[in-house]
Order: structure tokens, then sequence, then C-alpha cells
């Protein structure tokens, strides 16, 4: 990761701790890791951390370091970086992707408690036609779909379950069975009906082949008019010119951190609608968010230099199922 993103990753303080429980040197490696300048520390590398902007860990990479035990990632998804190499190796391998999940559910929870208020619309018409008393929309017992039973989509089940507005929460995760749904105070629904019934349509489920595009066309016509779309997961999990073709129309609105392209390009319908919200990708850890993922990774080096179970491990089998 780059020199600045370390600064804010890992802090003095941070880098200190690291060093007094392993040998790794506190200077980050900021080049090519296939470069000749990686070579000397990569042969002496026994605990990999990586963060942002990391390039893969490719069999040459892994040639270049024979003692590399564990990888230790301060961001989320390892998809970026992880490969096949790594699993073949038996490497350890852990995702700060708890840290990260954090800042996702407050940033849903905020999202999920203006979509039920009517805000957008609200914020639209503040200047020319305040809404009338029977015009207004809260959160109580609204009907609210989480599509992926994810870390995020968990903990926005579990506070909105909390929450004494009283929310009915559907849910669709194909991993995810009854009893398990009973478990976590849902009903479990396919997409079809989780968009006919929701007024509230929150997207939490990893980018797979088979997610891409999986609010269509065809999906995003069955959610209620006055709907919300509340997207933190992966642009492409719907489709971009449907939503726009919907929330153009005045019959949906939406919430967007992360869109597909991204970012869409200037002058895109979404970009200019006052019933959408676009962000750029800022529901995760930022600025001095980003912390948590660096006391995270030293927390797990610590406990694999104690010979610990790490809390953030993850297997070849996972890479299925998470983002």
């Amino acid at each position: 990761m780059g020199a600045q993103v370390v600064e804010r990753v890992f802090p003095p303080d941070l880098r200190e701790r690291l060093g007094r429980s392993t040998r790794l040197a506190s200077a980050p490696l900021t080049g090519a890791l296939d470069g000749p300048d990686a070579a000397e520390v990569l042969a002496a590398t026994e605990i990999l951390v990586t963060g942002w902007d990391c390039p893969p860990l490719t069999d040459r990479v892994l040639a270049a370091a024979p003692r590399l035990r564990a990888v230790m990632h301060a961001a989320g998804s390892v998809r970026p970086i992880v490969t096949d190499a790594v699993w073949e190796r038996g490497l350890l391998v852990s995702s700060a992707a708890d840290a990260n999940a954090g800042p996702v559910v407050a940033f849903t929870l905020a999202a999920i408690t203006f979509a039920a208020k009517g805000a957008l619309s609200a914020a639209a018409g503040y200047a020319t036609a305040w809404p009338g008393f029977t015009e207004r929309t809260g959160a109580d017992a609204r009907v609210v779909g989480i599509i992926g039973a994810s870390r995020i989509g968990r903990r926005v089940i579990e506070a909105l379950r909390a929450d004494s507005a009283g929310y009915r929460v559907l849910l669709c995760d194909p991993y995810v069975d009854e009893g398990e749904a009973a478990r976590l105070g849902v009903e479990r629904v396919g997409l079809a009906e989780l968009c006919r019934r929701s007024t509230v349509v929150s997207v939490h489920a990893p980018q797979l082949p088979e997610t891409q595009g999986m609010l269509s066309t065809e999906m995003l016509a069955l959610i209620p008019d006055g709907g919300v779309v509340i997207n933190t997961a992966r642009g492409s999990l719907l489709d971009t010119e449907a939503l726009a073709a919907e929330c153009g129309s005045g019959r949906l609105s939406a919430y967007l951190d992360v869109t597909h392209p991204e970012p869409l390009p200037a002058g895109h319908p979404l970009l200019a609608l006052p019933n959408v919200l676009v962000t750029p990708h800022i529901a995760g850890a930022q600025g001095s968010e980003v912390r948590r993922l660096g006391v995270y990774a030293v927390e797990e080096v610590e406990r694999f230099v104690r010979g610990a179970v790490l809390r953030g491990a993850t297997g070849r089998a996972d890479m299925g199922r998470v983002a």
C-alpha cells in the first residue's frame, strides 16, 4: 500500500506495536511486489500485511517469498489480491472486513432512515412545497428487503430488528435456510417476492457471476411505487440503466454508494436526479475510521504469533460467498 495510506491505516503507534510482536520492518513496501526492490524484503517475510491497491499475490510474487506463512489484509475484500497460488501454498489469509463493516452498516442504516422519511423528495421540494401532514412518511412497520446475509447484511438486520420502529425484514439469500432465518428474525423469500413486498430494498450480496445484474429491469419493476433502492455492496449487482429509468420516472428513489461503471460518466442521469443520492464509495472506512483496519490487522498478527485462531480467517471455500 502507498505511504499515505500506511500513515492513516498504520500510524506510528500501531507500527511500533507491530514491531514489538514481530521482526517486521516498519517501512512499507510501496513498489511492485515482483520488482527488484521487493526481492530482499519478500525473501525474509513470514507475515505479509496488505491493503488497498496491493498487487495480486501471483506465483511469481510467492516464489520470491519462500518463508511466507500468512497474509493479513488491512482492508475489506481479499479478492483483488488472493490468487489460486495463495491457496495452493496453504497460506493463512485474514481480512479486516469485520472492521470495515461497521461504517458500512452505519451508512446503510442512515440511508434506510432517510428512505423511510422520504428525505430526498422532501429536500427537493423544500423551497417550494413542504409535504402536508398526511403526505409525510416514517419508519414504523416499514418492510425492508435485505439482499444477502453477509457480515454487513446480518448487522443491518440485527440493528433493524432491535429498532423501536418495528421494521419487518425480508431476506433473500440462497445460503440461509428457514431455521437460520428464524434465528435472525427475518422472513426468508425469493428475490421476486422481496421486491414485490419491500418499500426499501438494501443490497448486501457479494459480486459473483450469478449475482451480476440481479436487480434487473424485471426485478426493479416489481418494487412498489415510491420504493427505494440502497446499494452499498457492488454496482454491478443492479442494472444501472434500468434503475435510471425507474428513478427518472419518479417511481423509485435510490441511495447509491457504488455504481456500475464506477464512477458514472459525467452527465449520467442518476447524477442529476433529485430523488437519487450518489456518493463516491464512502460507506466503508474513511478518514479517521481507517485506523480500525490497522488495529484489526495488528491484532491478527499478534494472534498469529501466539498461535491463536484468527478472527478474520478467510479460506478458499469462502470465495464463493465473500464480496
